[in-house]
């Protein structure tokens, strides 16, 4: 006979060591001949970054040796930290930023590990490389650098890294803030990028490059073909064609086109999907290097990926006469895919997962829409029942606007939820805060619904995916739109009885951070419980001591620094404390350079003098976010022990001893 158990209490089949031992973090594929490479973030290797290789033959081999980390810190956040070039692979090494080549084996596969020895090609010194392109021509890479040698701001460039020898590079183009994505043509001739200055960010305003290659290497006839202070180009890139291919927000979604280079005027840019869905966006925020939305899988044939109402999709589309059909799978693309334009049978290699599969590295042939995992991030298996699917819900919010999220209800196979009772609910504001969340199967949610939590994971104004004027629906209104967002979707799923109004928390980390300290400071009574990650709890203290990338990025979510410091102040939990009335649990990682110790340090002080529940957890060795096995874990059990005690249930789970001060 099946128990009736309270929401809380039930055993789940997902422990937090199953969470860390499950979270292999897959991403940034790459096609080279029959041979595929990926990288594999490991957390039971402390969470290095691996590449792995993948041959014709199905086997698999570690491209790098323990000791190496293909990780790159250009804008902290890193991205296209590695490229193959014919028998060798370039790499960003974390621990010293300097460049590496590695030389690819080709003998017989053997499987498991070789033992390369990686060669830098840059000197030491403080500098940062990613988002390599290979020059056909000429024997170079040509890549970002974040110049880290000055007393003042980091000085990006794109530059010249020949594969010969060490050198630091040579400019090849400057005078922007920032550049990203330069790729050569496919004869090599031209070379094009994106730039962009401050206070704008990558999906705010850039502006799309090309120029000329001269015999020497360098640039020659620069002109820009589109993109401006209000118009966000992402992942320009050439077809076999020989055109210019990106997307554009300019009609307020991101859209593909394809440009003849001329000009930038109307009459040379064609858009390249032929009446797509009026909701739909072909683009992603570009927080890091390497992402794609389409990829070229014949001479005039593209795989395309679009979201649509918090929903990924993959198209097939005919690039010659822009007719397209959707692809028959419930794999929903991530960030990653590659492919080959010349390959026999059009197919490529996606970083995906769907409701009730997590992320793999999929092979997708376009013809059959069959597919192959070549690696999958999570070997469980677990009972359907016990899995909790995905619910897009649409809810009013502040002043009559329509906000978007995900709604996950409790799920256990073994247990039916006491009579009578609402399930505790915990809501997630995510990072970013210009990203969105997914709708695919995340073992990090699965762990609270399946002891019983309800979960609702806010894609509030300002997320992605909903076109720009969703997007830029928080400019000016950080820690108020947000959090307004978040309110009301609680508020919502209480009305319609599916959360105890009783037992409401809120959990975010780094920006989704601030939007939870936010929450609880300026909307008292409405959260019962909160947990912090990393977050931002005085925004004006993040304004003068973040890194470049996001150093005027509060210019647009609040207003420019300093003359809006009364704003900045008028935003920030730390000053308003004293309205602060429920328990509360900080976690910090202390090497975290997006988000400093002191921010996390400030709130769990100024909480613990007004008397307030709060436990307060740091991390050695981690930056910003999760990366080792035990500090998933250990991060994990402790907020279910915290909600434990908070909330007054007993979890199944056998607990390490948590210090919660006041309590």
């Amino acid at each position: 006979m099946t128990p009736r158990l309270p929401y809380g209490t039930w055993a789940s089949p997902i422990s937090a060591a199953t969470v860390a031992a499950q979270g292999l973090r897959l991403g940034a594929v790459a096609v080279d001949g029959d041979d595929v490479y990926w990288i594999e973030g490991r957390p039971h290797e402390g969470g290095r970054n691996v590449l792995v290789r993948r041959r014709a033959d199905g086997s698999t081999t570690d491209v790098v040796p323990a000791g190496f980390n293909v990780r790159s810190r250009v804008h902290e956040y890193g991205g296209g930290a590695y490229v193959v070039a014919g028998d060798n692979v370039y790499f960003s090494n974390f621990s010293d930023q300097r460049v590496h080549a590695v030389r690819i084996a080709n003998g017989p596969a053997e499987g498991g590990h070789h033992e390369p020895i990686p060669i830098p090609i840059t000197p030491e010194g403080k500098w940062f490389y990613a988002d390599y392109a290979v020059d056909p021509l000429r024997s170079r890479l040509v890549c970002v650098r974040e110049d880290h040698s000055g007393d003042g701001e980091a000085v990006t460039t794109l530059v010249s890294l020949p594969l010969e020898g060490v050198s630091p590079g040579e400019v090849i183009a400057s005078g922007y803030d920032f550049y990203s994505t330069p790729r050569f043509s496919p004869d090599g001739s031209q070379l094009s990028w994106i730039a962009w200055r401050h206070p704008n960010m990558p999906w705010d305003g850039t502006e799309l490059w090309i120029a000329d290659v001269t015999e020497s290497g360098a640039l020659a006839r620069p002109r820009l073909v589109a993109g401006g202070e209000e118009e966000s180009i992402y992942q320009p890139g050439w077809g076999p064609d020989g055109a210019l291919y990106f997307a554009s927000d300019r009609d307020g979604w991101w859209r593909l086109y394809r440009s003849d280079r001329s000009d930038r005027s109307s009459r040379s840019t064609f858009e390249v999907v032929k009446e797509p869905p009026p909701d739909a966006e072909f683009g992603r925020p570009q927080w890091v290097f390497g992402t794609a939305t389409w990829v070229f899988v014949a001479s005039s044939r593209m795989l395309a990926a679009y979201t649509q109402g918090g929903h990924w999709h993959l198209a097939d589309v005919k690039t010659d006469t822009g007719e397209w059909k959707n692809i028959a799978t419930d794999l929903q693309p991530h960030d990653w895919m590659a492919a080959r334009a010349d390959s026999a049978t059009p197919h490529a290699v996606i970083v995906a997962a769907s409701a009730k599969s997590a992320d793999s590295v999929v092979r997708l042939d376009l013809d059959s829409g069959r597919t192959e995992t070549l690696r999958a991030s999570s070997t469980l298996q677990l009972n359907a029942a016990d899995l909790s699917l995905p619910q897009a819900i649409e809810f009013q919010t502040a002043d009559g606007s329509v906000a978007h999220a995900i709604y996950y209800a409790p799920a256990n196979a073994s247990v039916i939820a006491a009579p009578g009772e609402l399930p505790p609910l915990i809501a997630i504001s995510h990072g970013g805060p210009t990203t969105a969340t997914s709708a695919t199967l995340d073992l990090r949610i699965q762990f609270w619904t399946s002891r019983g939590f309800a979960v609702v994971d806010v894609n509030y104004r300002g997320s992605s995916g909903y076109g720009r004027a969703y997007r830029d629906a928080l400019r000016g209104a950080w820690g108020v739109a947000d959090v307004e967002d978040m309110v009301h979707a609680v508020r919502h799923l209480a009305a319609s009885g599916r959360a105890d109004v009783s037992r409401m928390a809120i959990r975010g980390g780094s920006a989704g951070g601030y939007t939870t300290l936010a929450a609880l400071t300026f909307h008292p009574g409405v959260f019962t419980a909160g947990a912090s990650y990393y977050g931002i709890s005085d925004v004006e203290v993040l304004a003068r001591d973040t890194h470049k990338f996001e150093s005027r990025y509060l210019d647009r979510l609040i207003g420019p620094y300093p003359e809006a410091r009364d704003e900045y102040r008028a935003r920030s939990p730390i000053h308003f404390v004293d309205r602060l009335a429920c328990p509360i649990i900080l976690f910090q990682w202390l090497e975290d350079r997006v988000v400093p110790p002191n921010q996390s340090e400030m709130m769990a002080g100024a909480a613990r003098a007004k008397g307030l529940p709060v436990a307060y957890l740091t991390f050695e060795g981690e930056q910003h976010g999760f990366r080792k096995a035990e500090t998933i874990v250990r991060s994990l059990e402790a907020e279910l022990s915290f909600y434990a005690a908070v909330f007054g249930f007993t979890p199944a789970d056998r607990l390490p001893p948590l210090s919660i001060d006041n309590l």
